[in-house]
């Protein structure tokens, strides 16, 4: 764990406002896809550190991915990196350790879902202790179940009704006080379930639904609030819409394509799941390539996800039937080899530009989340922002603790 300490309530504010400026005054580098362009407007400015990653292979990159302070790159790219682990820096919450879990409590629960609960659990620091735990989006209520302590209750919200059935099942197992609900949280009647006594808890919940929790248990009144935040392209608008007076002051308008950007790193990938990532890749640029000659034009043409299946079609194959998908005659006589060759090459390029656009991940994501913490600070909390775990465990390790004047 990072020894740098977590945000405290009188440093929000000043964070917020040195991560919008970076960002917005940096925007031209982490905006563009160097996916979905063949080049990038920024190359021009820095073309010693375009060509630099421009001449590197597939494996480099991957190696750089996790230590981008440390790549040797040209200017600007040291200093950027530099900048962006400074204002991205943020330490561990203060631990609360919880008592022992109950008897087989882990059972069911995947070994790393148990782990981020565990790290989650332990890092509640909230100066009273809980009355009532609500588990908002709470699959079948794993982490209410480990929260839960003698003398609390707990309620569970979820939207499918299999898992409230199971986790009720498991709860009653285990003879805890504890109500499984089915109830769409973006529904007006979830409000009921939320108020003054409530202890309110959602580990990696996406986009519009923690958004939600905030809006509706601040308005509530709610004593406690924890969130860690996931998914932030997972939004109904098509834009972000700012929650905080800051974010809503702020010139950076953000795109759901922009909010996918904190989570475009696989950290937890198998070996296996990479390369049917990376051959699924190069052959979206092969195609790529492709329909930007039959169509005599330099735009990229977004293609659907497609089963892993269409990966043990040969090359021409898969270009064919991919072309026919999309409304693409093919005229002439293509080089498939050739194009195959030059996809593996681009994702190859892709990758390493890619590089300069990831030095803005985290910096991106703080600032989403101080917009959220900022939120909870105008309506009245106490709010502390920090890390609960490691990176490896999960990337998406930023915990949120609002809790009432």
């Amino acid at each position: 764990m990072p020894s740098t300490p977590f945000l405290h309530p009188d440093q929000l504010s000043a964070r917020f406002q040195a991560l919008d400026q970076f960002l917005l005054q940096h925007e031209s580098l982490w905006k563009p896809r160097p996916f979905t362009a063949l080049h990038l407007e920024w190359e021009s400015r820095y073309p010693e550190l375009a060509h630099w990653l421009r001449n590197r292979t597939l494996e480099q990159a991957e190696a750089a991915e996790h230590h981008l302070e440390q790549l040797p790159a040209p200017a600007p790219f040291p200093q950027l990196a530099q900048q962006a682990l400074q204002l991205s820096n943020v330490g561990e919450l203060p631990l609360a350790p919880m008592p022992p879990g109950g008897h087989r409590l882990n059972v069911h629960v995947p070994g790393r879902k148990w782990q981020q609960i565990e790290a989650f659990g332990s890092h509640l620091s909230f100066s009273q202790p809980a009355h009532h735990w609500l588990d908002w989006c709470s699959g079948k209520g794993h982490l209410g179940r480990r929260l839960l302590q003698p003398g609390q209750q707990l309620t569970c919200l979820e939207y499918d009704a299999a898992l409230v059935s199971a986790g009720q099942t498991l709860s009653d197992h285990h003879h805890l006080r504890a109500s499984h609900v089915q109830q769409d949280v973006m529904a007006s009647d979830s409000a009921h379930h939320l108020d003054v006594d409530k202890s309110v808890v959602a580990l990696h919940a996406c986009g519009d639904l923690h958004v939600r929790l905030l809006q509706l248990a601040s308005a509530q009144g709610c004593r406690q609030i924890a969130v860690a935040p996931c998914c932030y392209n997972r939004i109904q608008a098509e834009h972000y819409q700012a929650l905080s007076g800051p974010a809503q002051a702020s010139q950076l308008h953000l795109s759901i394509t922009d909010l996918g950007l904190p989570l475009s790193e696989a950290v937890t990938s198998s070996a296996r799941t990479r390369r049917q990532r990376d051959t699924s890749m190069a052959r979206r640029l092969g195609f790529d390539l492709l329909q930007r000659q039959q169509r005599q034009t330099d735009d990229y043409l977004p293609t659907p996800s497609l089963p892993t299946a269409w990966l043990e079609k040969s090359f021409e194959d898969y270009c064919r039937d991919l072309a026919a998908l999309r409304e693409v005659p093919l005229n002439g006589n293509p080089d498939w080899a050739a194009l195959e060759a030059a996809g593996w090459q681009r994702l190859a390029q892709v990758r390493n530009l890619e590089l300069v656009r990831n030095l803005f991940r985290r910096p991106l994501e703080l600032w989403l989340v101080l917009d959220r913490a900022l939120f909870l600070q105008e309506n009245g909390y106490n709010v502390r922002l920090g890390v609960f775990c490691d990176y490896p465990l999960t990337p998406r390790n930023l915990l949120l603790l609002g809790e009432r004047n």
